[in-house]
Order: C-alpha cells, then sequence, then structure tokens
C-alpha cells in the first residue's frame, strides 16, 4: 500500500509541475468545446445526465434524477456521504457515528442495511458508481472505502427504480463524477481541522492533456471520534487521464486506492443514550465480549484500475465500454472472531446506442447493453486473541466466498414530436459460490435470476418542462451476508451452504413527475409513487439470521426545488412523504427451534422499519455580489420518527439539527493565487438524537440496544491555496 501511495505522490507531483508549464496548451483547450466532462449542472435549461446510461437531457428522461450541484458538494464536511445527499428528495443518509460508516436509503431501499449481522460501513439496495466504475458488489453490497465526496464534481442520483438499466439492486443510483469541470491547469492544496480531533490534508491537481486532461487528488482525513471506540481515518488517492485519441473517441483512465480505518462503538439501549451517548457499547451483559473488549473494527485497504470508452460511429450511432480490476485486503474484529478477507473484483460493460429518423416527428432510440461483475476469493475466521483484540492463533474457518452477476438489457424509445414511449427489459442472473474447508456443506453454488421490464412515457411540455409516468419492475437478491443459514429451519438441521429461506426481493414502480425550471431562477422536480414488493428481506430472531416475509407497499411524494431570490439571495429545499405498510408477514417460530413449530404471528398491518415517514432539508444561501467566494449558508434537516422493528414496538425518535456555513476567496496574485477559507458548524443548537438505528435489534439480558447516537454541535475549518499558472 506504501508503494502506492508514493505512486500517486509522485504522479501527482508531475501533474503539479505540468500544470505550471502548460499553460499554454491549457489556453488552447479552454477555448475549445469540451467534452470530456459528461456531467454538467444546473447552468442552463438543458441538463445532460449519463446516469441513464447514455449521455440525455433531463427533461427527457422518464425518471426521477436530481443533480447536486458544485456548490452545494464543496460546503459539505467531508467525512462520508450523508452532507453532499442532504437536498436529494426520497434519500436518507445516516451517519452511523459521524465518520465514513453511513447508511444510504432511496425511497426505503437500503433500509435493513443495519445489525449486528448487517456489515459496518457498507449498504444496500441501491447501486453506487464512480466515474462510470461500480463501487457495488455483485451481490448488491457497497462500500464507502473509494468514495470521494471531497473533491467530486457532481453527483448524479436516480431517485426512481433503475433496475431495467442496471440491475440487481438498483432500488436508486448514486453516479458520482470525480473529473475536474475545470480544463485549464491548476493546483489546489488545503488543509482542514474541525471538533473531535477532525484533521484533513487535500491536494488536487489538474492538467491540461492535449485534448484532454490529467489530474490528481489526495484526502488524508482523520477523526479521533466524539464516542469512545469510533476513530476513524481514511488516505484516498486518484489519478484520472481523459484523452481523446480521434475527435469521435473519448478514453478515460482512473487508478485508485484508498486506506480506510474505523472502530465501531456499537449500539446503544434507550438508558444508556440517556444517560451518555458518547459511551460504546461495553455491557458485558448486553454483548460477551463486548464492542469496547473486542475493539470491534474494520481495516480495509484496496486497490482500482478502471477504464471508460466512448466512441460515436456516427452522429447517430455509438457504443461505450467499461473494464476495471480490484484488489481488496480487509481485516475486522466482528463477533468476538478476526477475519481476513482477500478478494478480488472484475467486471465491465458494453452499451450500444442508435437512433433512427423514422419521419418529420418520428425518431426511434435503442439503447442495449451488457454487464458482469465477479468477486470471489478467501475468508479466513480466527479466534480473537484476548489481549491484543487482533488475531489469534487458531483457525476457526477457512472459507470461499464467491458472486458474479451478468445481465443484458434492450432499450427502446419512439419519440414523436415532443412525446416519447420508452419500452426496456433486462435479464440479470446473480450467482454465489460458497465453500467451507473445514466444515464442507451441500448446495455450495446457488442462482438468482429474474427478467426485469419498464414501461414509460415522457411529454416535454415546453423547452423548460416535461412530465412524465412509469411503471417499472425492480430485483434484489440477498446480500452475501445474508446467505448464512439458520441454526434451524423447521425439524432439519443445517445441511446446508446458503440460506434456503431466502428468494430475491421482487418491486414494481408506478410513479408520475413533473420536473424543469421556470423564469430562469426556479428549477422543480416532483414525482408521486406507489412501490409493491414481494419477499422482502428482514433480520429474524434478534438478527440470528435473515428470512424473506410476505409483501409489502410504500407510497410516497417528493418535491425539490431551488430559487434564486434577489441579489445573491438563494434558496434550495427538499421533502417527502413515505406511508409504509406489510401487506402479508407471519412469523414463524419453527424457524428458530424444532420446540416451536406450529406458532406463528401475523405482523400484517405494521408500518415497515427503518424507513421514516418525513424527511426535510431547506438550504438558504447568501453569495455576495462581484465577490465571487463570498458566502454564507444556513441549513435545517429533519427526519421524522420511525419504527426500528417490524413489531412495531421500537420507536426511534425525529429529529432536527441546524448547520451553518461560510467562506470567503482571497486574491493573492491576481489570476494565479486565491487563498479561499471556509467554516461550518453542524448541529447549531447541540441537539441529542438518534441519527441511526439498528433494524429488528438484538433483545439480550441487558436490554435491547438500537440508538446510534448523532454527533453533537461540532465545527470545522478549511483553508486552501489555489495557483494557477
Amino acid at each position: 500500500m506504501n508503494r502506492i501511495v508514493l505512486t500517486i505522490g509522485a504522479l501527482m507531483i508531475t501533474a503539479s509541475v505540468s500544470a505550471a508549464t502548460m499553460k499554454q496548451a491549457a489556453d488552447t483547450a479552454q477555448r475549445r468545446l469540451s467534452d470530456t466532462t459528461r456531467v454538467r449542472t444546473y447552468q442552463s435549461r438543458e441538463v445532460e445526465v449519463t446516469a441513464v446510461r447514455n449521455e440525455e437531457d433531463l427533461l427527457e428522461v422518464p425518471l426521477a434524477i436530481t443533480v447536486v450541484r458544485p456548490m452545494v458538494l464543496q460546503t459539505q464536511r467531508g467525512y462520508g456521504i450523508d452532507g453532499a445527499l442532504a437536498l436529494v428528495p426520497g434519500v436518507i443518509g445516516q451517519s452511523r457515528s459521524g465518520g465514513i460508516d453511513t447508511r444510504i436509503q432511496i425511497r426505503g431501499f437500503g433500509a435493513r442495511g443495519a445489525g449486528q449481522r448487517s456489515n459496518a460501513g457498507t449498504s444496500r439496495g441501491i447501486r453506487v458508481y464512480t466515474d462510470g466504475i461500480p463501487e457495488t458488489e455483485p451481490d448488491g453490497r457497497t462500500s464507502f472505502d473509494l468514495i470521494n465526496t471531497v473533491h467530486a464534481s457532481s453527483i448524479e442520483v436516480i431517485r426512481s427504480n433503475a433496475s431495467t438499466l442496471w440491475g440487481n439492486a438498483s432500488g436508486g443510483i448514486v453516479s458520482v463524477s470525480t473529473v475536474p469541470t475545470e480544463r485549464s491547469a491548476f493546483v489546489d492544496i488545503g488543509s482542514s481541522i474541525g471538533s473531535y480531533g477532525l484533521l484533513r490534508q487535500t491536494l488536487l491537481a489538474n492538467s491540461p492533456l492535449g485534448s484532454g486532461q490529467i489530474y490528481a487528488s489526495v484526502a488524508n482525513t482523520s477523526f479521533d471520534g466524539w464516542r469512545q471506540q469510533s476513530q476513524g481515518s481514511q488516505l484516498l488517492g486518484t489519478i484520472g487521464i481523459v484523452t481523446r485519441p480521434s475527435p469521435s473517441t473519448n478514453v478515460r483512465l482512473f487508478i485508485t486506492a484508498a486506506q480506510n480505518q474505523f472502530e465501531i462503538p456499537g449500539p446503544l439501549t434507550v438508558s444508556q443514550f440517556l444517560s451518555d451517548p458518547t459511551q460504546a457499547q461495553g455491557d458485558t451483559l448486553i454483548y460477551s465480549p463486548s464492542y469496547v473488549q473486542r475493539n470491534e473494527r474494520r481495516d480495509n485497504s484496496l486497490v482500482r484500475i478502471g477504464t471508460t470508452m466512448d466512441h460515436e460511429f456516427s452522429s447517430t450511432t455509438g457504443m461505450s465500454a467499461m473494464a476495471f480490476v480490484q484488489t481488496k485486503t480487509l481485516a475486522r474484529s466482528e463477533r468476538n472472531t478476526w477475519r481476513d478477507f482477500n478478494r478480488y473484483h472484475i467486471g465491465g460493460n458494453v452499451v450500444a446506442h442508435t437512433s433512427q429518423q423514422l419521419g418529420t416527428e418520428v425518431m426511434n432510440k435503442v439503447l442495449a447493453g451488457a454487464d458482469f461483475q465477479l468477486q470471489d476469493g478467501a475468508v479466513l475466521f480466527y479466534n480473537l486473541d484476548p489481549t491484543t483484540q487482533g488475531r489469534g492463533t487458531t483457525l476457526r474457518q477457512n472459507k470461499r466466498e464467491g458472486a458474479s452477476n451478468a445481465g443484458v438489457f434492450l432499450q427502446d424509445e419512439l419519440m414523436f414530436g415532443e412525446l416519447s414511449i420508452v419500452a426496456g427489459l433486462r435479464y440479470d442472473a446473480v450467482t454465489y459460490t460458497n465453500q467451507d474447508f473445514i466444515n464442507p456443506l451441500a448446495d455450495t453454488s446457488v442462482v438468482f435470476s429474474r427478467a426485469i421490464p419498464k414501461l414509460a412515457v415522457n411529454y416535454r411540455i415546453d423547452e423548460a418542462m416535461s412530465i412524465y409516468g412509469s411503471i417499472g419492475g425492480g430485483i434484489e437478491v440477498p446480500a452475501g451476508n445474508e446467505t448464512d443459514p439458520p441454526a434451524f429451519i423447521g425439524a432439519t438441521s443445517p445441511t446446508r451452504a446458503i440460506n434456503p429461506l431466502l428468494d430475491p426481493i421482487i418491486s414494481t414502480t408506478y410513479e408520475i413527475g413533473i420536473k424543469g425550471s421556470a423564469a430562469q431562477t426556479l428549477t422543480f422536480d416532483a414525482a408521486v409513487y406507489m412501490i409493491d414488493i414481494a419477499n422482502d428481506i428482514a433480520p429474524y430472531n434478534s438478527g440470528a439470521f435473515f428470512t424473506t416475509v410476505g409483501a409489502s407497499r410504500r407510497i410516497g411524494a417528493e418535491l425539490g426545488a431551488s430559487a434564486q431570490l434577489y441579489g445573491g439571495l438563494s434558496v434550495a429545499a427538499s421533502g417527502s412523504l413515505m406511508s409504509t405498510k406489510f401487506i402479508e408477514y407471519v412469523i414463524d417460530s419453527g424457524y428458530i427451534s424444532q420446540n416451536l413449530q406450529g406458532r406463528t404471528m401475523s405482523y400484517a398491518g405494521n408500518e415497515q422499519s427503518g424507513i421514516p415517514r418525513a424527511s426535510a432539508t431547506v438550504r438558504l444561501r447568501y453569495d455576495v455580489p462581484n465577490h465571487d467566494g463570498w458566502f454564507a449558508e444556513v441549513e435545517s434537516r429533519t427526519i421524522s420518527s420511525y419504527f426500528a422493528d417490524d413489531a412495531n414496538t421500537i420507536t426511534v425518535d425525529g429529529w432536527t439539527v441546524l448547520s451553518a456555513a461560510a467562506g470567503i476567496r482571497l486574491g493573492i496574485i491576481q489570476d494565479h493565487l486565491a487563498l479561499n477559507v471556509m467554516g461550518r458548524a453542524d448541529n447549531l443548537l447541540n441537539a441529542s438524537y438518534m441519527a441511526s438505528a439498528w433494524i429488528n435489534p438484538d433483545v439480550t439480558r441487558g436490554g435491547t440496544p438500537f440508538i446510534e447516537p448523532g454527533l453533537p454541535r461540532n465545527f470545522m475549518v478549511t483553508m486552501s491555496l489555489r495557483y494557477t499558472p
């Protein structure tokens, strides 16, 4: 890993030197039309998005999509992705300990990703991409190790079910771009200091490279933590090269590496939360050994090389392709065992598009493609050394855990003037392969497969507004850690390597929406939807294993808007309302013990756990006229109460927190050197709140721990020097 860091540092220095020596090339490149950065922001009525697998006008896409603007990204704390998504309606981001460990859900998808048997530092149910390369693994889990929000240039969020385009676990899509939007040469060096030992050093360097560009990004963050057992650090670096071998071909290469470490304080009971929310879970009556005793933590090292290519054969036909290879070395203390994971993750895709003019007002567009991902490797479980809380000397398990995801899709869009009709179909197959080399079990391989249809209509009211409606299917297979078999299956002892109680989650989303802008000062996006879901997956028996439950329904409405009021004053807001209900849900105690067969209970009519009924964010900002980079903003974020368990007996309290930020830009050497200073304060009123919660939490002798407290009042100051030759 040290060699990788040194390599990134050397290349950054090279990029910095190049920036100072290639100004003439920069001036030439700036006069050309930039088409290497494919995601644009709300600078005009026409906003191009690429998370739909082909560059297309936002108003012509029959999906609910939000583009997070750079001005929003640049004012965030940057340790965790939750703050960057706060203004996206329908999205809930919950920081679990104030660091990188974040839960993300979109319209309820991803809500179950917390608990004793849900890996910390990961999310599920949604797919996340960085520069077109998947962060999401084949089984649908996403780790946040390689996601750069400090130097992200834009984020696109598809809130609609996007399974026909992206496949498994596409309840929503988060697509991050790290390519600087500026083509000119520059070097930006920054440092941040904040509450609870938050320290960050950053470097971003960019230089023109022919008709493309080369850039390097490094962010080194450390955090002492505000709770006991919540320290963390992350070193993340990216080198990106954008080239144009020909006027019709765009090739991008990305080398990304990270070393990420964080401790896990564990959940608290209500009494623990009220008495001292800064404590970690150290009660041996609740967990033995406790989180503190076993020093539960993660230590992840990852390296990835990925490339994307776009080529236009003609003005109507083109293709794109992506390929990547990644290594992962993961070490963790978890549930009284030391676990070593050595994995490789590879994949790629190819997408072709073509359009034909069928008449004066009729056009047909076809999009077709295929995706493939494979992750495999060894997992070694050791005893936990009681002295060092590290790897012991006794090998308990020696397993292989592999997963692959293969899918093909076809989408046809028929356009009649301002009206378009979109029909799509996708087929996905997700395969799990598990082998235990110490205690071999049967059924070491299982395949989950499904065809997913979609039908949508979009009508362009005028150049600045459109309405749409869609019906689409979705699939989410059980994640790898959910496939462990239960201790009992009725009267049958466990003889299988993969949990036979699980089926893929199948969903159907019905949606209508309107989006656009008005009077050059207002942009808006509103949608209402209903989602019918079969085979919900739930933690069972206090999280001992997972099982599939009957059916549920979600009905919701979302609104996002931003407006330029007058002068430099602007406001942005988002709000979401959702009603959830289990339609069919029968608890069968025979899954727990042979002695409990025949005992059942119905949860039909209960609300789904983990999903707030309402959320809202409002941000008021003032940009000082004629002073570029001078601003002040205040933000209010609210999440309503919700249930932490399917029985609806444990309530997670709602909360509201206030934040503020301000910044100035000072020119030191005109047009060449500038100092940027930003201050940020979160939770201004120092509210004590339940930031996140475990779903269907364990019931122990010492109580029911489920609360992950939110950060108290905290501050951060960032200073950066930007040099432009």
